[in-house]
C-alpha cells in the first residue's frame, strides 16, 4: 500500500505571495491583451506636408476647371496659395486657362487674388488685361487691389483700354481706380488707348468711356504729347472729335 503524499501547507504570507504572482500575470477584465501605449515622438504628417503633396492635383484639376476636384483637394489640406516649380500661384494658373470654376473655388478658400507670378502678374492683373470678365468679377469681390501694378508700371485698365475690353473697362471704372495713372512708358489709359489703338468704333467707345470717368484729357506723355495730339497724328479723326468736344485743348 503506497505511503500518502505529504500535504504542503501555506502559510499566510506564502499564500499572498501567490496572489499577487497570479494577479501579476492574468490579463485585465475584458480577458484581451493589454495595449501597448503608443511611442513618444512618432508625430502624424505636418499640415505643411499634406498641403505640399496635394499640391501637384491642385494645379492639375485647376487647370482643368475641375471645381469640384479643387473643392475636395482644398478640404483635404490643399494650400489655395501653392505655386508650381515656376513659382506661379495656383491661382494666377487657373486664370491664364480661364478657368472660372476652379478660381472661384480657390478665392472661397481664401487664395490671395494679389499674389504675383515672376512676371508680376496677378490673378485680378491678369483678368483685367485680357478681358477674363468672370475670373475679374471674383478678384474685386475677394479684395483685388485696384491700384495694383503689373511689370510696365500699369494698373489693370490701362491694357484693358489697349485692347477695348468694354465691359472690363466698366467693371474697372465702378471700383476706386485711378483712371489717370500713368504708367512706366509714360501712358495713361487714355494714351494707351489712342497710341496702341486703332481709332475704331471699339476705341471710340474706350475713349467715351473715359471721358465719361473723369479722366484727364490734356495729360502729356514723356515726349510733351496728349491724347489729342496723338490722334492727330495718327489720323483719328473720329477720336480727335470725341476728345475736343469734351475739352480737349492741345
Amino acid at each position: 500500500m503506497p505511503l500518502p503524499r505529504p500535504v504542503r501547507v501555506l502559510t499566510t504570507g506564502s499564500l499572498l505571495a501567490a496572489l499577487l504572482a497570479v494577479s501579476a500575470c492574468s490579463t485585465p477584465e475584458t480577458g484581451a491583451p493589454e495595449t501597448p501605449a503608443p511611442t513618444r515622438g512618432a508625430a502624424p504628417e505636418t499640415a505643411n506636408e499634406n498641403a505640399a503633396a496635394l499640391g501637384p492635383a491642385l494645379l492639375a484639376a485647376a487647370v482643368a476647371n475641375d471645381g469640384p476636384g479643387v473643392r475636395r483637394l482644398l478640404e483635404a489640406g490643399a494650400n489655395p496659395d501653392h505655386r508650381d516649380a515656376r513659382d506661379r500661384p495656383v491661382l494666377v494658373v487657373a486664370t491664364r486657362a480661364n478657368a472660372v470654376e476652379a478660381v472661384r473655388e480657390l478665392v472661397l478658400a481664401g487664395a490671395d487674388v494679389n499674389a504675383k507670378d515672376a512676371m508680376s502678374d496677378s490673378a485680378f492683373l491678369y483678368a483685367g488685361a485680357e478681358g477674363l470678365d468672370e475670373i475679374l468679377a471674383l478678384t474685386l469681390e475677394h479684395g483685388a487691389d485696384v491700384a495694383s501694378i503689373n511689370r510696365y508700371g500699369g494698373t489693370a485698365l490701362i491694357p484693358a483700354c489697349e485692347r477695348a475690353h468694354l465691359e472690363t473697362i466698366g467693371l474697372l471704372l465702378a471700383t476706386r481706380i485711378d483712371v489717370d495713372h500713368v504708367n512706366n512708358l509714360g501712358w495713361t489709359c487714355l494714351l494707351e488707348a489712342v497710341v496702341l489703338g486703332d481709332g475704331g468704333t471699339a476705341h471710340q467707345e474706350v475713349v467715351r468711356l473715359l471721358i465719361a470717368a473723369g479722366a484727364d484729357l490734356d495729360i502729356e506723355d514723356s515726349e510733351g504729347t496728349t491724347a489729342l495730339g496723338h490722334a492727330l497724328r495718327m489720323q483719328q479723326g473720329a477720336v480727335a472729335r470725341l476728345l475736343r468736344e469734351a475739352g480737349a485743348r492741345r
